[in-house]
């Protein structure tokens, strides 16, 4: 006789999203300069059924929140990891914009890393393309 399989936290994740019927999760993920297009983005994942999370700190913009350079600092690793923990909630992620930069490289690499599927509004930016 064989053990359980114990479920890992994605699978009891996955397993509770079905449970509460809950619609796919979309992450969006690139740089902040798209902030327009990410708003346009989650309007229509958002009129498309789907639960959309996305960057809630624009800190190319200023803002007293980050005025000071070393709070900013520890923001910003604060906020990467807030991200990650969006792309880890979501059933996929939706990568805006025609410019790939270092940090959403990564987001990148992290929400394939996860198996989870990554669409691009411009597919030609595809670093793994």
């Amino acid at each position: 006789m064989s053990s359980p399989h114990l479920l890992t936290p994605e699978e009891k994740l996955a397993d509770a999203k079905k449970l509460l019927g809950l619609p796919r999760i979309v992450a969006i993920c690139g740089s902040t300069r798209f902030m327009t297009e990410m708003t346009e983005a989650d309007l229509r994942e958002t009129k498309a059924g789907r639960i959309v999370v996305k960057p809630g700190c624009d800190m190319k913009s200023p803002h007293e929140l980050w005025s000071d350079p070393v709070e900013a600092e520890a923001l910003k690793a604060r906020l990467d990891d807030l991200h990650r923990a969006k792309i880890r909630l979501a059933d996929e992620v939706l990568v805006v914009g025609d410019y790939i930069g270092d940090s959403t490289r990564a987001e990148i690499a992290y929400a394939r890393s996860l198996g989870r599927p990554v669409r691009f509004t411009h597919p030609e930016v595809d670093p793994g393309a």
